[in-house]
């Protein structure tokens, strides 16, 4: 897993967040997400717009289905990924982290139902549980990163 020694105060452009707005125009995002929620940053130089999808039994843990031979568990929320990817509206470049599973059932789901945002999917990362300060610098570094390594 990956550690956020970031400090917040190296943030500038975070001063302007905008919650939940609808219309996103930013060509970088990060999704952080697990089983109880997913935060969207829509980041660009100078600004950050944020949104959260919640699903809709977010205290569910998925478990075993009692009495399964088979040990399956119990299904995941499609319409919760399908809401997050909606979220990412028509942004060019995605992150996608997350500490557990939620991040590749994201994947899973896009590769099912949606082959134009999973194309846009850049990179997948395991990161525990950082502050939004800290998402949003590791998403900045980590494209860079990638652009550094394209343009060589």
């Amino acid at each position: 897993m990956r550690g956020f020694e970031e400090p917040l105060n190296e943030l500038p452009a975070f001063d302007s967040i905008t919650p939940e707005r609808k219309t996103m125009s930013h060509y970088h995002a990060v999704v952080w997400i697990d089983h109880s929620e997913a935060r969207i940053m829509h980041i660009s130089t100078d600004d950050v717009e944020k949104s959260i999808v919640h699903p809709a039994n977010p205290h569910q843990h998925l478990q075993h289905k009692r009495g399964s031979v088979s040990g399956a568990r119990e299904p995941e929320d499609q319409n919760f990924y399908h809401e997050v990817v909606e979220a990412l509206g028509s942004t060019q470049e995605i992150l996608v982290v997350g500490p557990g599973q939620a991040k590749l059932n994201l994947i899973k789901h896009m590769h099912a139902h949606d082959h134009d945002v999973e194309n846009r999917v850049v990179g997948v990362e395991t990161v525990d549980h950082p502050g939004d300060g800290q998402l949003v610098n590791f998403a900045r570094k980590y494209f860079v990163a990638k652009d550094q390594m394209i343009a060589q």
